[in-house]
């Protein structure tokens, strides 16, 4: 048995408004992706699944992967579609089936659905037997044409997300029971008008989590082949953007709607809950400096895991004109600052103007005269998954009471990866500034004393109503708070 493995991975804000281009994937053929082994990625998860198969041979094709960013530009997106394809077609009629990894939330300028086009392309290609199974993170937006040309789906179960592997493997065990036993699954699926953030999707303590454990109780007891809960990325806009309750099924249809439609119901139940809690950026501050221990300060508006540019000061402004007298850390993207510190050296003091390089219409610059703590190529890896991460050339400076380590490029920021490999560690620090709207447990909430979700501008913010959508279908909760839900499943099947 021969199987296909592809991978396409990027998720964008639609409100950040520099476009990402096609230099920024990093792309791995053939062999390379075989790289992915024992790695914390869905890939390296489906490899463990399909190489402990003797009768198994994977075929590598094409694996690109960007950091969140803005929208894909059109010229970006038509060059990396056609190396895509250009690496998958040539195995028509030479596979057994294919096990594609997508994020989900891509977006690219003239359309909207990147990962329905390839899918749709290589079904055309590939024709309407073979079985296609994919693997999703629960921010992806699965769109009707996405699911049309598929036979089965995964997607993440935790948030933060650490199931990347896990995800790939129950995708590669999906995909050789789907050819091993002849399969002709039903999928169903229930739109839900809901844009989820807050602290109650974090799945091991939230709402969220208790209604996916609901879905995994369905695969475990057999039930479902696949069962979940996507929260989509509220930052895509996009036509379908939205919850959705999606259970995969070996042929019971009525089933499939009915489990896909209680799964709905628990989410929309919980919606008041599936809220940003924010506060307002000089009330921490106010609050932070009478707390003994150190405070983290929650920047996911402008949250470059999600698709935001970095490049925000607002915290630190806010810091300095609350007069945060304590030891602050933080991060912030400006090519620029950066460039100054490596031009003048380690040692030397710089002027320069500070944030606001990229998003101009949140952000302005404030200047700052540091003195270049050390400098660094940015180059490094996740806590989380292993891979590499770029940030570009890097500085950390210091002024009056902080310590910010400036990144050219805006990397993954939800660990602490440019952190340590920039020589600071948070821990030595009373205030640390996170541009992430979560974090694994144990990289910070273990041990700060208290952890507050600021309300920042930025194109990420979870206060998803001052984002400004304009694609989505409307009405959707939160924005409209008294939008209406009544489960209304779909059911897709394949050959039918």
């Amino acid at each position: 048995m021969k199987i296909l493995i592809a991978e396409c991975m990027q998720e964008i804000s639609s409100f950040n408004p520099l476009p990402s281009q096609y230099a920024d994937f990093s792309i791995a053929e053939g062999d390379e992706l075989l790289a992915w082994r024992k790695l914390n990625t869905s890939v390296g998860g489906a490899l463990t699944v399909f190489e402990a198969r003797p009768d198994v041979t994977v075929v590598p094709t094409i694996s690109a992967r960007a950091g969140s960013a803005g929208i894909l530009s059109a010229a970006g997106w038509n060059q990396l579609s056609e190396q895509l394809l250009t690496a998958i077609k040539p195995h028509v009629g030479k596979v057994d089936a294919i096990y594609f990894s997508l994020h989900g939330a891509m977006g690219a300028e003239g359309e909207p659905d990147p990962e329905g086009y390839l899918l749709k392309e290589v079904r055309a290609a590939f024709g309407p037997d073979i079985p296609i199974v994919i693997s999703l993170d629960l921010h992806g937006i699965l769109t009707d044409r996405m699911i049309r040309q598929v036979d089965g789906l995964t997607i993440y179960q935790t948030y933060p997300h650490m199931d990347f592997a896990d995800t790939g493997e129950r995708a590669a065990k999906l995909l050789l029971d789907i050819v091993d036993r002849g399969l002709k699954p039903v999928i169903a699926r229930v739109v839900v008008p809901l844009l989820a953030r807050g602290d109650e999707c974090i799945t091991k303590t939230g709402w969220y989590g208790d209604v996916l454990a609901q879905g995994q109780l369905l695969e475990r007891n057999g039930s479902a082949l696949a069962a979940g809960v996507m929260i989509g990325n509220p930052f895509t806009d996009a036509p379908e953007l939205c919850t959705q309750a999606l259970v995969v099924a070996e042929s019971d249809a009525v089933f499939a709607q009915n489990a896909a439609t209680a799964l709905a119901d628990a989410m929309w139940a919980g919606r008041h809950r599936l809220v940003g809690k924010l506060i307002a950026p000089d009330k921490a501050v106010a609050l932070a400096q009478h707390i003994e221990g150190p405070v983290l300060f929650t920047d996911a508006a402008d949250a470059t895991s999600s698709g935001a540019s970095g490049d925000s000061n607002e915290l630190l402004k806010a810091l300095q004109a609350g007069r945060y007298s304590k030891r602050v850390l933080a991060q912030i993207v400006d090519a620029d600052a950066a460039e100054a510190a490596h031009a003048a050296g380690v040692g030397a003091t710089i002027t320069v103007p500070l944030g606001g390089s990229v998003d101009s219409g949140r952000f302005t610059p404030m200047m700052v005269t540091a003195t270049v703590e050390s400098l660094s190529r940015g180059l490094t890896r996740l806590e989380t998954m292993g891979l590499p991460l770029d940030g570009g050339r890097c500085a950390v400076l210091t002024f009056d009471n902080f310590t910010v380590v400036v990144l050219s490029k805006p990397a993954f920021l939800f660990d602490r990866a440019f952190y340590y490999s920039n020589g600071v560690d948070p821990q030595d620090f009373d205030l640390i500034v996170v541009k992430s709207p979560h974090t694994e447990f144990h990289m910070y909430d273990a041990w700060v004393a208290k952890n507050f979700n600021v309300d920042a501008p930025g194109s990420t913010s979870a206060n998803v109503a001052s984002l400004g959508h304009q694609l989505c279908a409307r009405p959707i909760y939160p924005i409209e708070p008294d939008t209406q839900f009544t489960a209304q499943p779909v059911l897709y099947r394949r050959g039918a």
